[in-house]
């Protein structure tokens, strides 16, 4: 009897607690939970309603590509930002050709700038992982036996320059199923520009241009700098790569005083793994591998039409000889801005002393550009051409600097008139504006042909358009 009673009892309160809202079935409460819809926006989405709440879901994610893993892949990528960036999209895709899991990749804190961030410091880390999971697996940190392990022992090498698909399977595969976990030390240049079936470009471009996406707070103050410069009508991106380690690095002393040459070579020798240490400055000018003068790009910008009222937004870290070698760029371009200049210090603070995420900034400003001149054509220079590209071939004057030097001398040793000079300078680049193009290719000379980065081809449309990427 007191059986039978405790289960009338128990059954009365159950269903007083249901009709109280106390009690849930578990298909409504498995709606709630792990990250579904829940409550009443989850209800309305099953019943196809479109409430407030439910229109602000996150989206839904693509589904998991499954397959078999051929073990993990681990990267410490080198350089600058663009140079970590195009790295990324070699790793992500070398890890899809060969069904390995990435593990979030590490970020170069050794350079020259001795910058501490890392890959979530910069990029949007989630984003990054769910926008690929159709692709492969991606994870932040290998599982715990394998940690452990490879703190005792991890197979870790640089795969070999400018490297194909068939590199990859036939000697990297073997050993990542060997070891389990493989670790590549340098992630820079470490796929082939061309000669990789469509679907490994199509993927190195959606990493690039979709999956790449900057930290919301990148991206907030970004929008921000971009806004102030548009509000002043079109505007002009000048990269200035006129600074301390590009200097040292191509051994270019054009300018410079003695004093500062010695300054320069001085830190060439400091960095051990800057293996060209004796450098010809004057050759190296004349060949046209060395970043133009702030003097010398006044001179171009004016022979290009460019006028005083020009505004020129300079994106690059600290230029070497500081405003003094910026005096004669000022004098003929008054409206010369940088995001010191824009922003507040308060606003600049949480990047200051990370080289990396102010790259960024100057970055989503010169996608944005009306138009983008690099004075040099390092991996900033390039990865924004090509992203520019991707955007409609947007305009990017890509300076003939070998070019520009042979008439820079010519006119400033009074060889031409300014009216000779500014026509030459015009002519030498109404094919350099950044139109369609097709991407050269040098068999056997990899390190000689256009850059992928630079020129995506694959993902382009003919006529300005994009190709599914996705």
């Amino acid at each position: 009897m007191r059986a039978a009673a405790s289960a009338v009892l128990w059954t009365a309160v159950v269903q007083l607690a249901s009709i109280a809202g106390l009690f849930r079935p578990r298909v409504l409460a498995d709606c709630g939970g792990g990250g579904g819809v829940g409550g009443v926006a989850g209800l309305a989405a099953l019943a196809g309603e479109d409430t407030g709440a439910a229109r602000l879901s996150p989206p839904a994610l693509v589904p998991k590509r499954i397959y078999k893993s051929n073990g993990y892949l681990r990267v410490t990528c080198n350089g600058g930002l663009n140079q970590m960036r195009a790295g990324i999209c070699d790793m992500v895709t070398i890890a899809r050709h060969l069904n390995l899991t990435l593990v979030v990749p590490e970020l170069d804190k050794r350079s020259f700038w001795a910058d501490p961030s890392d890959f979530g410091d910069i990029f949007d880390v989630d984003h990054f992982i769910n926008s690929l999971r159709d692709e492969l697996m991606i994870v932040k940190e290998l599982p715990l036996k394998l940690q452990l392990r490879t703190k005792k022992r991890l197979y870790s090498m640089p795969p070999v320059s400018w490297s194909n698909e068939t590199y990859y399977l036939k000697r990297i595969l073997p050993l990542a199923r060997k070891h389990k976990v493989i670790h590549f030390d340098k992630s820079d240049a470490r796929l082939a520009n061309n000669g990789l079936p469509i679907q490994l470009q199509m993927l190195r471009c959606r990493v690039n241009f979709q999956a790449l996406r900057f930290t919301p707070q990148i991206e907030a103050l970004g929008r921000k700098l971009i806004s102030t410069l548009q509000r002043s009508g079109q505007f002009v991106v000048l990269h200035l790569r006129y600074e301390m380690d590009m200097l040292s690095f191509s051994g270019c002393t054009h300018g410079c005083s003695s004093k500062e040459t010695e300054e320069l070579t001085r830190m060439r020798y400091a960095y051990p793994w800057w293996k060209e240490k004796e450098i010809d400055s004057v050759v190296k000018r004349l060949q046209g591998l060395c970043p133009l003068t702030p003097e010398e790009i006044t001179l171009v910008l004016k022979a290009l039409g460019f006028t005083k009222d020009t505004l020129i937004y300079i994106a690059s870290g600290e230029i070497y000889g500081g405003e003094r070698r910026l005096a004669v760029l000022k004098a003929a371009y008054p409206k010369l801005v940088r995001k010191e200049k824009i922003l507040s210090p308060d606003e600049l603070r949480p990047f200051q002393n990370h080289s990396t995420q102010m790259a960024a900034l100057d970055y989503m400003v010169s996608l944005a550009s009306d138009i983008f001149i690099p004075s040099y054509d390092g991996n900033m220079a390039r990865v924004v051409e090509g992203h520019r590209r991707y955007m409609g071939f947007r305009k990017t004057i890509v300076l003939d600097r070998k070019k520009l030097v042979e008439l820079l001398d010519l006119f400033q040793g009074g060889a031409l008139s300014w009216d000779e000079f500014s026509d030459a300078v015009k002519e030498s680049h109404k094919s350099r504006m950044g139109q369609p193009t097709e991407r050269k290719i040098i068999p056997g000379q990899p390190k000689e042909e256009d850059y992928f980065y630079a020129n995506p081809q694959e993902c382009l449309g003919s006529n300005g358009g994009l190709r599914d990427i996705s």
